[in-house]
Order: C-alpha cells, then sequence, then structure tokens
C-alpha cells in the first residue's frame, strides 16, 4: 500500500520552518554533487500552457514530478499548477509515495523565495514585500510571517490581496509601486509583463524573480539585469528557461555574470558585496527542491490518516 498525501496532508506534514530548513539542505547538497537533477523536460502547448516531466536523486530517493502550468486557468475556475509528485526508494525502485504537486511546488517556490532573499538582503533592510498573491504568493507571504518577516502584500485582484493579508497575518501595501520599491521583494506573478522596468531598481534593494519559469515570461526588464548582480537556482534551466533567458540570447548576460545560489551558501561564491549593490534571483524551480520537499513530508507520513493506494 502506498501513501498518498494530498494538498491538505502535505501542509500539515511540513511547515514552512521545515520547508525552508529542507530546500536550504537540498541546496547545498546540490551544490555539493551530492544530490544530482536531470534537465527539466517541458512538453509545450502554448498559448494554452504546458507540461513539465521533473526528475530528480538524492538522500536514498528518487523523484519524479509531473506538473502543469497554466496562467489562464483561474479565469475558468481552474488551478493553474496540477500534478503529481512521485516519491520512490532509490535503492530498489519501490514507489514509497504519491504526493499533491500543487501543494509541493507552493511550499519549494515560497522557501527558495526566502531563502534567496535572506541571504541575499541587505542586513539592515527594513522592508519586505510579496507581489502577486496567488497561491505560490500566499505561501510565500505565510512563510516569511512564520520567519518573523512582517510583509506587505499586492496583487492586482484586491479581494485577492485582502484575503492573503487577513489569512497569513501580513499588510495589504497602499499601492503596487509601495510593495515594489520595498528594500526586499520576491514576485510570484504569470510573468507576462514586466514589473520593473528599464531604471526601476533601486539601490540597495534585493528582489527575488519567482514568476518567470518558462520560455517567454519575464517580471523585469533586460536593461535591468545589466544594472544588478546577478543568481539564480541553477544556471542550465536559468539560462534558457528563466528570466534571464533573453537577456542571455542577446549577450547582455553570460555565465560568469550569474552565480548560483548552492554556491552562497556552501561559502564557495560571494553573496552580497556591499550595501548599495542592487541583487536579483532568478528562480525557475528545480526537481531537487521538489525532493526536499517530498522527503521531509514522508518522514511525518506515519502520524496522518492518508488514503493508500493499492497498485
Amino acid at each position: 500500500m502506498i501513501p498518498v498525501l494530498r494538498a491538505a496532508d502535505v501542509r500539515a506534514a511540513v511547515s514552512p520552518r521545515e520547508a525552508y530548513d529542507a530546500v536550504r539542505a537540498g541546496f547545498v547538497a546540490y551544490a555539493r554533487g551530492e544530490w544530482s537533477m536531470p534537465p527539466k523536460v517541458y512538453v509545450a502547448n502554448y498559448p494554452a500552457g504546458d507540461f513539465r516531466a521533473m526528475p530528480a536523486l538524492g538522500g536514498g530517493h528518487a523523484l519524479l514530478k509531473w506538473v502543469t502550468s497554466f496562467p489562464r486557468n483561474p479565469a475558468r475556475g481552474l488551478p493553474t499548477v496540477t500534478g503529481l509528485v512521485l516519491l520512490s526508494d532509490a535503492e530498489d525502485g519501490r514507489l514509497l509515495a504519491v504526493l499533491d504537486a500543487a501543494a509541493v511546488t507552493a511550499l519549494r517556490t515560497a522557501a527558495a523565495g526566502v531563502l534567496a532573499a535572506e541571504a541575499l538582503a541587505r542586513e539592515d533592510a527594513g522592508s519586505w514585500a510579496v507581489v502577486g498573491c496567488g497561491v505560490n504568493g500566499a505561501e510565500v507571504a505565510r512563510m516569511l510571517v512564520a520567519l518573523c518577516r512582517h510583509p506587505l502584500v499586492w496583487d492586482v485582484d484586491e479581494a485577492r490581496r485582502r484575503a492573503v493579508a487577513e489569512e497569513v497575518g501580513a499588510e495589504v501595501a497602499d499601492s503596487g509601486e509601495q510593495a515594489l520599491t520595498a528594500d526586499v521583494v520576491i514576485t510570484v506573478t504569470p510573468g507576462s509583463s514586466p514589473l520593473y522596468g528599464p531604471e526601476s531598481l533601486r539601490a540597495g534593494q534585493h528582489v527575488s524573480l519567482m514568476g518567470a519559469d518558462g520560455p517567454g515570461k519575464a517580471e523585469v526588464a533586460v536593461e535591468e539585469l545589466a544594472r544588478a548582480r546577478l543568481f539564480c537556482d541553477d544556471w542550465a534551466q536559468a539560462s534558457h528557461g528563466g528570466e534571464l533567458t533573453a537577456a542571455v540570447g542577446t549577450g547582455v548576460v553570460t555565465r560568469e555574470d550569474v552565480t548560483e545560489l548552492g554556491a552562497v551558501l556552501t561559502g564557495a561564491a560571494e553573496g552580497r558585496r556591499d550595501a548599495g549593490e542592487i541583487t536579483l534571483f532568478d528562480s525557475t524551480g528545480l526537481a531537487i527542491q521538489d525532493l526536499a520537499i517530498a522527503r521531509a513530508a514522508l518522514s511525518k507520513a506515519d502520524g496522518l490518516d492518508l488514503p493508500q493506494l493499492d497498485l
């Protein structure tokens, strides 16, 4: 019998703090070569959306996530992200658990964005903001509150931004501009148009860009990438399927311009160098992050009343 962790089960099993710690450990293990991750496979059906197959191996487990991204779904009353995560024993191949992909994705997205912000923001950063209050943005705000940060939240949908603020104990920004000019910003939007145009980023600001996770998406203008110190989750993914893609294609950004977050966390590379530097983190979403969350959830499975799958 194989346990099935539904969305509520994943949230019950893994707290925001546990998700943060698990994803941090996953980044470190990947940077040290202890975990591996074959390239993400996109099965595109644009402009409607795409399917993604994401494998990873580490910590005695193997994972495959089959997940969707269909940005126009909310207008149809459907979630943007759906899918399944399969977690197996790496030694004998046994399937150990099936997990809801959307819940795993929300936790690992929040953890990656907050982790990058904590690692790269100025020590004296006084204001934090989350822009985009969908499922993943709400999880980011929840994680910040759990880590004793007090973020402003903003979304183009007034009802949604107010609901998220009330749910997690955050504060609604007075305007989108107020949120976007905070010292530390985590953007979780569909990436259909840039939030930051030319010359809009402030000296000393950090932004974790979580929305541009596929071709053609962007939350910041290419000109702003040239003004900033750049970081990413994984160069191979970010250079062809993330925020950096357009800049890489035109030669504005090269491999030497970008530092992977894992290298910063292990001490192999330098993070922020001074208080005036603008730092940007490009997140494309990694299977090793999903693996970290799935393993954390599996460790709590025995204490939950879970449905069982008989294959």
